[in-house]
């Protein structure tokens, strides 16, 4: 099976393009230059109920009916209603496609989200190119204009959501199938006012930048949810490092993968336990970016490569081991992340280790009650095999350490201890540095994904305190903080340097589509750690 064949590529991707709509224009004849399958329009319960601003863009008929949807109880235009009409012959375009911002249209997630709704009702109907008017202004001066984001804001968020919303699950069917239909072009049309808040000029100009950042991030989601519902078959270690080599290679980055033997010349004594009951060894993966002219303020991020996880000695339950394909969750994120970052190429310096491994019991994996030496010199007793992500985080924090890393941040999808705090909806975290966690939660929050930080007090540490080693691998009462006290056990290998944890154990793989993120591989934190990056650097 080729791997390749299931990552995100460049011919396949959807057209994002700005349309001006010139005075005097109707809309027809905008729909007409563009050739589209549907026109989306996203509205609030206002605009729902202004019959004059639905006749901005759609003929009398079609807007008395569009109207009288809330009346017989159809579309209220709330956040998450998406509906699609025929247009009967009335514009030239086959369907309109309605989705609801909600009564909180200012903000970004609204965009974001009603674009995610209106592209899967497009291409539920085989409507693959879509044409859609941007965010609209408020008049300078009013409460709305004072609540809105910035327009390259909330264009940038539904160019966004447009792009996930046409994501589409890898198959391996062989049988005869209906052909899932792609999103194939999104026309954005700006109109007379949009180019007057522009303070006029090329629309397309003013509003590449947050254009190409929506069109990388979602590209980069995208690619990292391919890599997470990749069968365990298809991903092992080495596959693992071939493809980081091979996307780092895209965009000019050096790669390094130490195979079996130079990971216990490295002294990474965590990572070769973890990987040596395995027939598929280990490897550990670094990339470089450098965005500025020397090596220095270095970020460094760590993911959390396990291609599968059977728990090992300390067997996982067979329910739902299947989802064990997504435990290199972290990895997926962080691979992801190099095509937002190789494409925007932020003013930043970068260096990505990942730790792979599959953890497997056989006759040679590591058992409970060893004492392992990790990298760094520490050594950890090990309580639970399947414990095995900090463990091999805590030899790729210390590398990313020695590879010139001055502040870190690790994903993983460490612990299921985090479902029972948030369940599958946030993504915890856990960190040594104030300043830093602020930094990543206000990242999320432009996103749209959700992270809630941990408490880090010292009567946590002391859980993890062991009476033949430096550490142990989990608390003693291993129900007890398990979220917080996995986090802090790979915190002690990042010592003094600013670190922050990420626990997506809940919110990297979902079992059904919900709201809009899509079953299986989610691809969260690709987004955070792109605007954290990437917005303010460019």
């Amino acid at each position: 099976m080729d791997l390749n064949q299931l990552m995100v590529k460049d011919d396949l991707e959807t057209s994002l393009h700005i349309m001006e709509r010139d005075v005097g224009d109707t809309a027809a004849e905008v729909l007409q230059r563009v050739n589209a399958d549907a026109l989306v329009l996203l509205l609030t319960p206002a605009e729902l109920d202004d019959a004059e601003s639905l006749k901005e863009w759609l003929p009398a008929p079609l807007a008395a009916e569009v109207a009288g949807m809330r009346e017989r109880g159809q579309f209220a235009a709330e956040l998450g209603q998406a509906e699609v009409l025929p247009t009967l012959g009335l514009l030239p375009c086959r369907s309109l496609v309605l989705s609801g911002l909600g009564r909180a249209a200012a903000g970004t997630v609204a965009w974001r989200d009603a674009g995610v709704y209106a592209a899967r009702a497009a291409l539920a109907r085989g409507l693959e190119r879509l044409a859609a008017p941007l965010p609209r202004t408020a008049a300078a001066g009013t409460a709305a204009d004072a609540a809105a984001a910035p327009l390259g804001e909330r264009v940038h968020a539904l160019a966004e959501g447009l792009l996930l919303g046409g994501y589409r699950m890898p198959s391996y069917a062989v049988a005869a199938q209906p052909p899932v239909p792609a999103l194939r072009e999104v026309a954005l049309i700006a109109d007379q006012a949009t180019l007057a808040a522009l303070g006029g000029g090329s629309a397309a100009k003013a509003l590449a930048q947050p254009l190409e950042a929506a069109r990388a991030f979602a590209v980069a989601t995208q690619y990292a949810r391919d890599l997470t519902n990749l069968p365990g078959n298809v991903l092992v270690p080495d596959t693992l490092a071939q493809e980081a080599a091979r996307v780092a290679s895209q965009y000019g980055m050096a790669c390094t993968v130490l195979d079996e033997a130079a990971i216990v010349e490295h002294g990474m004594g965590g990572l070769h336990a973890v990987g040596k009951g395995s027939a598929n060894p280990p490897r550990m993966i670094s990339i470089r970016y450098q965005g500025t002219d020397s090596w220095d303020n270095v970020v460094g991020l760590v993911g959390k490569g396990i291609t599968f996880d059977t728990g090992g000695i300390s067997l996982k339950k067979p329910d739902g081991m299947e989802e064990m394909i997504s435990d290199m969750g972290g990895a997926a994120v962080l691979l992801g992340l190099l095509h937002a970052v190789g494409r925007l190429k932020p003013r930043i310096n970068l260096v990505i280790v990942i730790p792979a491994a599959e953890n497997m019991p056989s006759g040679a994996a590591f058992k409970p009650g060893d004492v392992i030496r990790m990298m760094s010199g520490h050594t950890v007793e090990v309580l639970n095999t399947d414990a095995e992500g900090r463990i091999v985080l805590g030899d790729g924090v210390t590398y990313a350490k020695q590879l010139g890393a001055t502040r870190i941040v690790d994903v993983a999808t460490l612990t299921g201890a985090v479902l029972v705090s948030f369940a599958d909806v946030a993504t915890g975290a856990v960190s040594n540095d104030e300043v830093l966690q602020q930094e990543i939660i206000q990242a999320a929050k432009q996103a749209g994904e959700k992270v809630w930080p941990f408490p880090n007090y010292p009567e946590y540490h002391d859980m993890l305190k062991s009476d033949v080693a430096d550490i142990k691998n989990a608390a003693s009462r291993d129900r007890w903080a398990g979220s917080i006290t996995g986090g802090l056990f790979i915190g002690f290998f990042a010592g003094d340097t600013p670190w922050l944890h990420l626990d997506t154990g809940g919110t990297a793989w979902l079992w059904n589509d919900r709201g809009t993120e899509p079953k299986g591989g989610t691809g969260t934190m690709v987004r955070t750690l792109a605007h954290w990056l990437c917005t303010s650097q460019m």
